[in-house]
């Protein structure tokens, strides 16, 4: 008969070294990140449907945000990139990703489809157009 508690020891091996390509770094690490500019976005929902790892549309304000850095490969990145049809999304180095941020925070940015006070509201029955 064996030990049982044989069964918990593990060896005493050295983990092995890290490659870059563990599920953790999810692949080669970038030399950039992406950013979305959340002013000039419109909602149209592309860069989720292409890169659904990396990017989601924000429920409140209507316009997507990079939720990860590692979601997706660079190439899928890039193809969700290039379907923005207002060219919000950009590449950007780490160090500027705090000072975006603070900018965006600063902006004043309203809900997509939400109205707002600079918009006339409509009222019903509309008044009969005027006629020539």
């Amino acid at each position: 008969m064996s030990d049982p508690s044989l069964a918990y020891s593990t060896p005493l091996t050295a983990p092995p070294a890290a490659t870059g390509m563990e599920p953790l770094l999810g692949g080669g690490l970038r030399q950039k990140a992406v950013w979305v500019d959340e002013a000039v976005c419109i909602g149209c929902r592309y860069c989720a449907h292409v890169a659904a790892h990396t990017f989601v549309v924000e429920s409140n304000w209507g316009r997507s945000r990079a939720i990860r850095q590692d979601g997706d490969s660079t190439e899928r990145i890039q193809e969700a990139i290039d379907t923005c049809p207002v060219d919000c999304i950009h590449w950007v180095a780490y160090e500027e990703l705090p000072a975006l941020e603070r900018r965006l925070d600063e902006q004043e940015i309203m809900p997509l489809g939400v109205p707002t006070p600079a918009r006339p509201r409509r009222t019903l029955p509309r008044p009969p157009a005027p006629r020539p």
